[in-house]
């Protein structure tokens, strides 16, 4: 038996307890890790309140969020491919609503493909803070297609999906126009590679025309403005949302939701990412560590809003 954290019922963060499950055994294709951490998302706060209830329809209790894990390979499905070893400190994308359940476990079986290197340098817990929201921003930025010099702006950008988007862009020779809500916000998005700054809230739209009169040729929408943000967007220009709104926007404005899910398999796209953290080009942020049996008080203040980086559940805490 191991150790996760479930709901029995979908609700508020005390849903959140601790569980006795059965051990998990990989099958062909693949692997089983021992979790040392995993990140807190507001996709798991989702998962949790009964949004993504239809997805576990028939399927008994309890349910396991967490899409972002960080630990050591276990145990080998038959026939694995030669990529993995047991002993390897390795980060995974995890679906939730998967046959084995999410990252909130000890153990936990996924494809191997969904499985790479964990950057070198980095503990458990700043690795388990990358998958997931790194792949979001970086489709987000592939939806948009821009070229060098193109001007983007990045609505949540001292955020975990927003910040990494920063970072991204930077290094796609983008013009970043990004949104700051304090004096420390502003200073840590001309870190990570902003060129300019905006007011968060009012002032928004005013400092991005400011700056861009016509308006940004693309967007990223960390902070779910939707329809707020296009005035943002220049006509004919992109932008891409991370909540699935769709718009609709005018002036010829496409508007693309993203969906990391669809690349959960996505082997070369993660190994990418974990090379650029181990190159200091993706900062690894981790605002907390705390023990996982205390994952509803990790959920409460993620609801609360203001956190910046990602909050990080210590299973090793559990006995």
């Amino acid at each position: 038996m191991m150790k996760a954290i479930g709901l029995f019922a979908f609700g508020s963060p005390e849903r959140l307890e601790v569980v006795e499950l059965a051990e998990p055994e990989p099958g062909p294709g693949e692997v089983r890790i021992r979790v040392h951490a995993a990140g807190v998302n507001p996709t798991d706060l989702l998962l949790r309140s009964g949004a993504h209830a239809a997805r576990f329809a028939g399927r008994p209790p309890p349910y396991v969020p967490g899409v972002d894990a960080a630990g050591v390979v276990e145990k080998l499905g038959p026939d694995p491919d030669g990529r993995l070893s047991i002993g390897d400190s390795v980060i995974a994308y995890v679906v939730p609503t998967g046959p084995h359940g999410g990252a909130y476990a000890q153990k936990i079986v996924v494809p191997a493909a969904s499985v790479v290197a964990a950057p070198k340098g980095a503990s458990f817990f700043a690795a388990a803070t990358l998958l997931l929201n790194a792949t979001t921003a970086r489709l987000a930025l592939n939806a948009l297609a821009l070229s060098r010099g193109d001007t983007v702006v990045v609505t949540g950008a001292s955020g975990a999906v927003g910040g990494y988007a920063v970072e991204l862009a930077k290094g796609d020779g983008l013009t970043i126009i990004a949104d700051a809500g304090s004096a420390s916000d502003e200073a840590l998005v001309k870190k990570l590679g902003a060129g300019h700054t905006v007011p968060r809230g009012d002032g928004f739209l005013t400092g991005v025309r400011a700056i861009v009169p016509r308006g940004a040729a693309g967007l990223v929408d960390g902070a779910s403005l939707d329809a707020a943000a296009v005035l943002a967007v220049a006509n004919g220009g992109r932008m891409a949302t991370v909540r699935g709104w769709t718009g609709p926007a005018d002036r010829s404005i496409a508007v693309y939701p993203i969906s990391s899910t669809k690349e959960a398999e996505n082997t070369a796209l993660f190994e990418h990412l974990a090379r650029l953290a181990e190159d200091k080009a993706l900062t690894l942020r981790v605002t907390e560590v705390v023990p996982a049996a205390e994952a509803p008080a990790a959920h409460r203040r993620l609801e609360g809003g203001g956190v910046r980086g990602r909050i990080v559940l210590d299973f090793e805490s559990l006995p």
